[in-house]
């Protein structure tokens, strides 16, 4: 029976630890692996533009032996042409699975129904889970267990958000998400993850003063402009200027390490020296997409 990749929030601790180990074992050792999809081919549906995603995707498929076939549906004209379930259909003839970079979770619903092949979220309006393997995979490389760490989101709550909240409850990882007011995470999201971590022992927490991030082992920023989004900078940075995280920031937290899954916009919601610090672990993340992903399609397809 085929397994899909839409959020991780029915996945046991012990699933998502066994694709982190094979992440870094794949980054250890990448030859033991370069056949793992070797005559496997992946269609990668885009609906909204990419770098590190695209990149990583493509790059990592050819690590594995295999070959991705890339359709932006914009460029391309598939957007309208049919429904989504016959597209779906139509590919899983063909491919050995779907990635699909979509802007909403029920066109990656319509896709995981319509296709007999695996169906892997490669972004959507509520869940980036690729996002946050990579980035429990960063933190994994640089503590010695994730269990009891604190990690504090700063910014908008988004997509990504809502991801590092439910690995993070998961694996036991207290999530603190510091949003301006009418900017929280999802509130049934936020109960979903509440309800995990009051099982594995991990503090999942929504709040609005900074001061909650005091303690925190990691700080976490994201854009506070979301693609496609219009509304003007002035008014963006009324809201988010107090949200900014730079070394002040750092400092009142006692944070080690920041992380952003990227575009970052410099000296707006990050300041650049901190990206530029040896306490910045964006470039690791970043690799790391790689990695995490090529863990997820071994998993799916193996």
């Amino acid at each position: 029976m085929k397994q899909d990749l839409l959020t991780f929030k029915d996945w046991s601790a012990q699933q998502i630890s066994d694709l982190l180990s094979l992440a870094i074992k794949m980054k250890t050792t990448p030859a033991d692996y370069q056949d793992s999809l070797k005559g496997k081919s992946v269609v990668a549906l885009f609906e909204k533009p990419s770098l590190r995603t695209r990149v990583s995707f493509d790059i990592g498929i050819h690590k594995l032996g295999g070959h991705m076939v890339y359709l932006d549906s914009q460029a391309n004209k598939l957007v309208g042409r049919e429904d989504a379930s016959d597209t779906a259909a139509n590919l899983a003839c063909w491919a050995d699975a779907i990635v699909a970079r979509v802007y909403s979770h029920s066109t990656l619903e319509t896709f995981s129904q319509s296709a007999k092949v695996p169906v892997i979220n490669a972004l959507c309006d509520k869940y980036h889970p690729c996002q946050a393997l990579a980035d429990y995979l960063t933190l994994a490389e640089n503590y010695e267990q994730l269990q009891g760490l604190t990690l504090a989101y700063i910014g908008d709550g988004n997509n990504v958000t809502h991801s590092l909240l439910l690995m993070g409850a998961i694996l036991g990882v207290n999530v603190i998400s510091v949003t301006p007011l009418g900017h929280e995470v999802d509130e049934e999201i936020l109960q979903i993850a509440q309800s995990i971590g009051e099982k594995t022992g991990a503090k999942i927490v929504q709040d609005h003063d900074l001061r909650a991030a005091k303690g925190a082992d990691v700080l976490y920023a994201d854009t506070w402009i979301s693609m496609g989004d219009t509304t003007a900078l002035d008014q963006i940075k009324q809201i988010f200027d107090p949200y900014k995280v730079d070394e002040a920031l750092m400092a009142m937290t006692g944070a080690k390490y920041v992380m952003h899954c990227q575009p970052a916009h410099r000296d707006l919601e990050i300041s650049g020296s901190l990206i530029d610090s040896d306490q910045s672990l964006l470039m690791q993340q970043a690799e790391n997409r790689m990695w995490a992903q090529n863990a997820i399609l071994a998993t799916l397809l193996k």
